[in-house]
């Protein structure tokens, strides 16, 4: 009888872990929502933008770009420059460099994140090469537009915007047709 007073309570308290456990794994995303927007990081950039601003010639905004490489991808990836002056409302273009040294065809996709994380909203992109799959074959290399306006009613006392890339090597999940085998390739096509 003695044991078993004890042994209620280590049951009890081991259930009430992993109710708390369960908690904390639900209550993740959300927590990293609020983390992210309370240290201006992960800014989420929205799809194409379709709208029309006249260029507000008055103020200019730094622009910086960056890009680097997910573990496992080989390209070499970078911006043509490493940041421009815009004026709010006026479009501009930056030209982002891929480069597959490999000898395999590869398929990899670039996901945008702009800080500080409160001036997402405000940075449209009308083309840019995240919307879609990379394909190179080896030893190809392509220049990336991205066409970008910085919105007019982006705050005033944000003067720098970061827009980063991350390349991700999706091939084991989107093989380039080249890298098909042949029957798989002519019923893609059809």
């Amino acid at each position: 009888m003695s044991t078993e007073l004890p042994l209620r309570r280590l049951v009890l308290r081991l259930t009430l872990v992993v109710f708390a456990m369960f908690g904390f794994g639900f209550l993740l995303v959300p927590i990293y929502d609020v983390m992210c927007q309370a240290f201006g990081i992960n800014g989420k950039t929205a799809g194409a933008y379709t709208g029309v601003q006249s260029a507000d010639e008055a103020r200019a905004v730094r622009v910086q770009f960056l890009a680097t490489n997910a573990a496992g991808m080989l390209w070499e990836f970078g911006p043509q420059a490493d940041q421009i002056s815009v004026h709010p409302g006026a479009s501009q273009e930056i030209r982002f460099v891929a480069y597959n040294p490999t000898d395999k065809p590869m398929t990899a996709q670039a996901i945008p994140s702009v800080s500080p994380s409160r001036a997402a909203a405000y940075f449209h992109k009308t083309e840019c090469f995240c919307f879609t799959q990379q394909v190179l074959q080896p030893g190809e290399r392509i220049e990336m537009p991205v066409r970008f306006i910085v919105d007019r009613d982006l705050p005033a006392d944000v003067h720098n915007l970061t827009l980063a890339y991350t390349l991700f090597d999706i091939t084991s999940r989107q093989p380039p047709v080249a890298a098909l085998p042949a029957t798989a390739a002519k019923e893609s096509l059809q």
